[in-house]
């Protein structure tokens, strides 16, 4: 059947876009028009939306074996966590595997309050985790989360880079201290150095367990394969998903060995770690690792800065971001400017009322990345936002 979409659950009643195939960072609709993606993947496209080596191999994996239970060994998931491990600090020694980054968010939890004996969870103001109740407690904005409380207790923000505060909120009731490198959906604020250090050395002091979130800068996206690696700051436990497969749903919660000696209780996912997505995570691992997309992430984020950050300061409060992370804080909404760049064929996402996020797949061609860089500035300067 072809026509507009069925309308989902709380989704809106007529979406814009009726999006039908992808090559490279580029969409096509169901009219034949071209739509570059910089952003409308949300991080999960780094790979394109339709990657050739990820698509063989989930093809060739669902001819082998498509679902198995996780109480069996097998060595497509087996690779997968071995050649995931391999990319890490040998600090690691563990993966929890499901299938999403709230996922991820809700074991690490479970894995820090069960291993501590606490409860007290710190996060950070601006800070996005997920949509799942013990995600969404760790979550800050207000209109996320009122319509579903009481949500669950023992949260606790500080606001983000602001050491003091977090060094007061650390203490010995404190399970688990929960940050972004770089807050995403909050804006694209970047962690200072001296903020992670403060957040390591409050986490040992306390008893408490560090985790960074790298469900969207984790795998090439900030310029290092995992954005954690810049700082030299190596947390307890380290939350993956989005782009960890290609595009084929898969969370990871990695921690230590000590961890998971301390962990009490049980946790586990029905289809978490099944054949299909380790399959495409091997072959995207190998395009991470072999295409060196952390190194051209840099090198087209530079080439951006360069370029967004010449826009008039009467229309651009502020560029921030890492690597093919960023954000141009406007000093108007970032609605019209959507609409604008989507008018134009590029697909572009907000983060906030006045952030235009700009996360493209890492494999766009550098044509495409000029031309939508050259679509942002023209409809900056011309007001749209």
């Amino acid at each position: 059947m072809t026509g507009a979409p069925v309308r989902e659950f709380g989704t809106p009643s007529h979406p814009r876009l009726n999006l039908v195939r992808a090559e490279g960072a580029a969409f096509w609709d169901d009219q034949g028009r071209r739509f570059v993606d910089l952003g409308a993947t949300h991080g999960a496209g780094s790979l394109g939306a339709a990657n050739a080596e990820v698509a063989d191999a989930v093809a060739a994996q669902a001819h082998t074996l498509l679902y198995l239970g996780s109480g069996y060994a097998n060595p497509v998931r087996t690779e997968f966590l071995e050649r995931l491990l391999r990319l890490l600090p040998p600090t690691f020694g563990r993966v929890f595997l499901s299938n999403s980054g709230t996922e991820a968010v809700e074991a690490g939890i479970k894995i820090a309050r069960s291993a501590t004996g606490r409860t007290k969870v710190v996060a950070a103001m601006r800070g996005f985790h997920g949509r799942t109740m013990g995600a969404l407690s760790a979550t800050w904005r207000r209109e996320l989360k009122e319509a579903f409380e009481p949500l669950v207790p023992g949260f606790t923000h500080v606001p983000f880079n602001d050491v003091g505060a977090l060094e007061t909120a650390v203490d010995d009731t404190t399970a688990l201290v929960l940050l972004e490198p770089v807050q995403g959906e909050g804006g694209v604020h970047v962690a200072s150095p001296e903020f992670l250090r403060a957040a390591r050395t409050a986490a040992d002091r306390s008893g408490a367990l560090l985790a960074f979130d790298e469900v969207q800068t984790g795998l090439a996206r900030t310029g290092r394969l995992f954005a954690f690696e810049r700082w030299g700051v190596v947390p307890d436990v380290l939350l993956l998903a989005k782009s960890l497969a290609g595009g084929v749903p898969i969370g990871a919660t990695v921690t230590r060995p000590e961890v998971e000696a301390r962990f009490r209780g049980s946790h586990h996912s029905t289809f978490g770690g099944n054949p299909l997505a380790c399959a495409a995570g091997v072959a995207a691992l190998d395009v991470f690792v072999r295409e060196k997309l952390a190194e051209r992430a840099e090198r087209l984020g530079a080439i951006a800065r360069s370029k967004l950050e010449s826009l008039p300061p009467d229309r651009v409060r502020e560029v921030r971001g890492l690597g093919l992370l960023l954000g141009v804080e406007l000093r108007g909404k970032v609605a019209p400017c959507l609409a604008a760049l989507e008018a134009k064929g590029f697909l572009a996402i907000s983060a906030g009322a006045t952030v235009l996020r700009l996360i493209p797949p890492l494999v766009i061609s550098e044509d495409d990345w000029a031309a939508g860089l050259e679509a942002v500035a023209e409809v900056v300067r011309h007001g749209a936002g």
